[in-house]
């Protein structure tokens, strides 16, 4: 293949990864996305291909295979539950593919080799070995193999400040002809860097770095293709770390902290912190069929999805509900709220597995205000995102983040398994207010038998 049909298909390739990344901010289209962003990765895999023509053409295949086996599985077997642990661990993978690409470029560095490849090589290290560990520890607090709470030990800033600048001091020797074990020691460095980057996060601020860390994996991605010669990686990591940077800054807004708060707050002994501990006061919860009654005959309900329903897997039965209330005359709406779930989109997505319109589906700044004017809130599966704390207690890890005014409807009906606090570690006061009704069950259960209940009314 010639260089100007080469560059014509990684232009290609290019704004294929463009339009994906466009369609893929609207649930409309984000089908059609992920397919032109596959078609656009397949031509830049077969014009690498056909330009370089490696030797060992048959092992390259056969990785690929094996790759390709892995993520068709991973694909079909993740739970809608653990699409952020998958994201985090795609994170991870990514940054340190761009390292040891970078490692293997330093090892074959020549005097020849200009300083300016050797210094971004240096960078990409840093950056993709930070981007992995950090992303493995983000996997691990999503999948409960670690506490969600921020993990800090004396001196751990100073530890965490001593080895970023050694980091970076031996980073700023591999452009000047450094030996080859300075490139592993920072690799070794930042794997350690990324681990208490992470550790002091607490668990409601986990997807929030999962942000990051994308960004960071997309950085190692435009500085690797810079690395190689490669424009077209130059493009694509460029796109994914400037829209992982974009998604940090709005979901560090929609929890209503400054990102620096948000990473190192715990350092301090801040707001990430958290508690765990449950209170002993009564609550009250009532049988379905006294919540149906209450539903049934209401003429607005708004329905707030967490991380419960997700787990439950309950987002069929959920539409089961709405659909006999709507019967009723019920007007159903949902409140979505930036960081419900465990990453933004995530109740989107959920709910379209069910076949809820999209025009239900309203934001938390367009859906606070109906709350005032509606009958019954129905909470199912959330929990720090309707915690009133957010807004009156200080010291809370939710502090000045915004929330559904779930509180402010007429009546709150609380679907719950227990009473279990929700990822921040604390106890919401919106389950001891008044006029909170709860309905204790896995939520697919507890939704089926309220369809039930509003089907016989």
């Amino acid at each position: 293949m010639s260089p100007a049909l080469a560059g014509l298909a990684y232009l290609i390739a290019a704004v294929c990864f463009i339009v994906a990344l466009k369609a893929l901010s609207s649930p409309k289209r984000a089908r059609l996305g992920n397919a032109v962003g596959a078609v656009g990765a397949l031509i830049a895999v077969a014009v690498v291909f056909a330009v370089e023509r490696p030797d060992n053409l048959w092992l390259i295949l056969a990785a690929l295979g094996v790759g390709a086996a892995i993520g068709v599985f991973a694909a079909q077997k993740v739970a809608m539950t653990a699409m952020p642990q998958m994201v985090a661990i795609f994170n991870g993978l990514g940054g340190a593919a761009g390292a040891i690409v970078a490692l293997l470029e330093l090892g074959g560095a020549t005097q020849a080799t200009p300083i300016g490849q050797l210094a971004v090589a240096g960078f990409t290290i840093l950056v993709g070995a930070v981007a992995f560990s950090g992303s493995m520890i983000a996997y691990a607090r999503l999948q409960e193999l670690l506490t969600g709470r921020p993990l800090i030990f004396p001196g751990m800033r100073w530890l965490f400040s001593g080895l970023l600048a050694a980091a970076l001091v031996t980073g700023a020797w591999i452009p000047f002809g450094a030996p080859f074990w300075v490139a592993l020691a920072l690799t070794a460095a930042s794997v350690v860097i990324g681990v208490l980057f992470v550790l002091p996060v607490g668990g409601a601020d986990v997807p929030i770095v999962i942000a990051l860390l994308n960004a960071f994996s997309g950085i190692t991605v435009a500085a690797g293709g810079y690395v190689l010669g490669n424009s077209l990686l130059i493009v694509a990591g460029t796109l994914v770390g400037a829209s992982g940077i974009l998604l940090t800054q709005l979901m560090a807004k929609a929890m209503g902290r400054p990102l620096l708060n948000i990473l190192f707050g715990a350092f301090a002994g801040g707001s990430t912190l958290g508690a765990t501990t449950v209170s002993a006061r009564p609550v009250r919860s009532a049988a379905p069929e006294d919540i149906a009654i209450q539903l049934g005959f209401a003429r607005r309900v708004i329905i707030a999805p967490g991380y419960g329903l997700a787990v439950a897997q309950a987002q069929h039965a959920l539409r089961d509900l709405a659909d006999e209330l709507q019967k009723r005359g019920v007007e159903v709406l949902y409140a979505i709220h930036p960081v419900a779930g465990r990453m933004p989109g995530h109740m989107n997505v959920l709910l379209a597995e069910a076949d809820i319109p999209y025009r239900a589906l309203k934001e938390m700044d367009e859906i606070n205000p109906e709350f005032r004017t509606t009958d019954v809130a129905l909470v199912v599966g959330a929990n720090d995102v309707v915690n009133p704390a957010a807004r009156t207690e200080s010291g809370s890890p939710i502090y000045g983040m915004p929330i559904l005014a779930a509180d402010e409807a007429q009546a709150v009906v609380f679907l719950k398994r227990s009473m279990r606090p929700g990822f921040a570690g604390i106890e919401n006061e919106l389950l001891h207010d008044p006029k909170t009704t709860l309905l204790f069950g896995d939520a697919k259960d507890s939704l089926r038998k309220l369809a039930a209940a509003v089907k016989a009314l």
